[in-house]
């Protein structure tokens, strides 16, 4: 046999093969899109309703100023979005002012949040279906007050102020029913709970009602008020996060998305000029 012969067969139709190989079509896998690295996300805790939103409002500037896309996270309860800030479920919260956040956390131990800004005040108002200014309030009549301890407390402050009760210290921020060391006109202060305090003006005579709960029941200071807390409130709104996080360029930019024009405008248009610029 010639051997010679054979291997120059086999090395051609080794070549060939070889050929043949290459010519088939490349098995390429698609390249991963680049992501950005400057790009951060952040979920925030919110009240369902109007405050939500305005808090909308306040991510579409985040995302167009910082990059920065904020997960909105709606609830209808206050006693939960400082836990869920607190165990880390959300990076931050607004939706309270600092007497609540006071109040809440000395309550459950949570000591480990911090007020990065200041969002708006958010004024309590007096509304009633049978009377339309003070003077009608007839004596014995029942009025409705929110029942979480800071809330009531603001409420009876703003009701001292109207001239209906007087309090045994009012710049106490945690008064009660039972700091009332005067009341005229011997009015019955029925404590209802706070989400339901603006469907109590069909039971009641006069409801103190939080501008998020009348929001969402069709009502408005400006418009519907008996009478509104003045701008003089110690009550302002702020941004709640972590003593862990409160520093991130993440929730710093977040205050900054919020404290904006825009945001101002989405608040006066939700809550019809019934909102004071906190910062």
């Amino acid at each position: 046999m010639n051997f010679g012969k054979l291997f120059g067969i086999c090395a051609l139709a080794s070549g060939i093969a070889l050929a043949g190989c290459g010519n088939k079509p490349a098995q390429t896998t698609e390249a991963p899109a680049a992501t950005d690295p400057t790009a951060q996300t952040i979920k925030v805790g919110v009240m369902a309703g109007p405050e939500q939103a305005v808090a909308e409002v306040a991510g579409k500037v985040a995302k167009e100023k910082y990059n920065l896309t904020v997960e909105l996270v709606e609830f209808n309860d206050y006693a939960l979005p400082n836990t869920a800030v607190s165990n880390g479920d959300l990076d931050a919260n607004a939706m309270q002012h600092k007497p609540y956040l006071d109040e809440d956390t000395a309550k459950k131990g949570l000591d480990n949040l911090a007020i990065v800004g200041n969002t708006f005040v958010y004024p309590l108002a007096g509304y009633s279906k049978t009377i339309k200014n003070l003077s009608e309030l007839k004596d014995g009549a029942t009025v409705a007050v929110p029942n979480d301890p800071s809330n009531l407390a603001r409420a009876l402050i703003l009701l001292e102020k109207q001239g209906l009760i007087k309090l045994k210290d009012n710049n106490n921020l945690l008064s009660t029913t039972l700091d009332i060391v005067e009341n005229p006109k011997n009015l019955k202060i029925k404590e209802v709970d706070t989400a339901v305090a603006a469907r109590a003006i069909d039971d009641v005579d006069l409801a103190v009602v939080n501008n998020n709960y009348a929001g969402q029941a069709g009502l408005n200071a400006s418009e519907h008020g008996v009478f509104v807390e003045d701008k003089q409130s110690p009550y302002v709104n702020i941004i709640v996060a972590r003593t862990d996080n409160k520093d991130s360029e993440a929730i710093q930019n977040f205050v900054k998305a919020y404290q904006t024009d825009e945001v101002e405008a989405e608040a006066k248009k939700q809550f019809k000029d019934g909102v004071v610029k906190g910062w």
